[in-house]
């Protein structure tokens, strides 16, 4: 059984865990948040919390394909009234802030957050890792080649299931060296992938399970539910609850999510048919 230390705050993963996005962009693929303001944005988040959320992800920077990068300080300004907005009115919900900037990871922790989530796993910013080691919060490790704007030109592999467990395998010892003591990994769904080396990674899921951490899936939504199905993101809820139920079935301990109740119910029923 895994467990988080989350500044203090222990998080069991004895049930997987479901983690609640919000997008403070204005270019996301799916529910972009930053026209709404950080008043409606804690309504959202609210309304999360009220559903089972464990965990929020708060992200200021658009990772979808071909997304411009924006400055450290631009995303930081982004996240801030996010962060203190929910802050004021909710003082337990763990928080984690969605960034490559390792200067946006401090100053988030330091404001109330208290996981990191980088998709670039440190690549992107070589002070991520000492930084976040510095820090004593849990770091959320996603494969990805390339970056956001150059990566499904990358999506080449001779077999995407080994290449992954590779790369997390030397990415536990680096971070393990520098002090980072829990660790979840996030295979990278979408993130230089196809869809067929997306369901092979889900289909395989468990084969992650060596490595004795915390799996994250981040399927919710994604272009290779609603291109296979023919259909657009805002359609994708059905085929987003089918592959969290696989996800869950494979081993996944954290489902990042658009939809929190859907995916709750998917982890109660997982847990149910389990048990029986």
């Amino acid at each position: 059984m895994f467990t988080l230390n989350c500044k203090g705050k222990l998080l069991s993963l004895e049930k997987p865990l479901v983690m609640g996005i919000l997008n403070i962009t204005p270019d996301s693929f799916f529910e972009g948040h930053i026209s709404k303001g950080p008043e409606k944005i804690w309504e959202l988040a609210e309304k999360m919390i009220e559903e089972g959320a464990d965990i929020l992800d708060i992200g200021g920077q658009s990772t979808r394909p071909g997304s411009q990068r924006i400055s450290e300080k631009e995303e930081w300004e982004r996240v801030l009234p996010v962060i203190n907005k929910i802050r004021q009115h909710n003082q337990e919900i763990v928080l984690s802030i969605d960034t490559f900037y390792s200067s946006v990871a401090d100053n988030a922790v330091k404001a109330g957050v208290s996981i990191v989530n980088d998709i670039s796993s440190g690549e992107m910013d070589s002070d991520m890792i000492k930084t976040v080691a510095s820090l004593q919060v849990p770091f959320i490790c996603m494969h990805m080649k390339g970056t956001p704007d150059t990566m499904q030109q990358q999506a080449n592999y001779e077999d995407v299931v080994k290449e992954v467990l590779d790369y997390f395998i030397a990415k536990i010892d680096s971070c393990k060296a520098a002090g980072i003591s829990e660790l979840i990994i996030d295979p990278g769904f979408g993130f230089a992938k196809t869809a067929k080396h997306n369901f092979q990674l889900l289909k395989s899921l468990s084969v992650f399970k060596m490595l004795d951490k915390p799996v994250l899936a981040g399927l919710s939504r994604k272009s290779t539910i609603y291109k296979t199905l023919n259909i657009s993101a805002a359609e994708a809820l059905n085929g987003t609850t089918v592959l969290n139920t696989l996800a869950l079935n494979n081993g996944a301990s954290i489902l990042r999510v658009h939809d929190v109740k859907e995916a709750k119910e998917a982890v109660n029923l997982v847990e149910a048919y389990t048990r029986c």
